[in-house]
């Protein structure tokens, strides 16, 4: 029996402790629980966990925020903010959920 592989399905993931540097593009799910230095490009989810951090432009279709995220925020579906999540930038929802104790410095387009 042979098992398709299905991008969309998959998740890419930065651990803690990992560092990144340059451009991430995937076809299916992005998790950041590390740190990455530049942008990032999921066309399904991304994630950025509790201790993920990333410094640069993402573009997803759903995007949730746990972490620390420097730089705009683009996302075509919605941005969920969680726990004490902290933006330095842009956001440019279809939709917004706070939780609580988040910190926004951003403008909304």
């Amino acid at each position: 029996m042979s098992t398709k592989f299905d991008p969309i399905k998959e998740m890419n993931i930065i651990g803690t402790g990992t560092v990144v540097e340059g451009k991430i593009r995937s076809q299916g799910n992005v998790r950041v629980d590390g740190k990455l230095i530049g942008e990032v490009t999921a066309s399904e989810s991304l994630s950025v966990g509790v201790t993920g951090e990333i410094e640069g432009n993402v573009t997803a279709k759903n995007v949730t925020v746990g972490g620390k995220v420097r730089g705009t925020i683009s996302a075509s579906e919605k941005i969920v903010f969680e726990g004490k999540s902290v933006v330095r930038g842009d956001i440019e929802p279809r939709g917004l959920l706070f939780a609580e104790e988040q910190i926004l410095v951003a403008g909304v387009q």
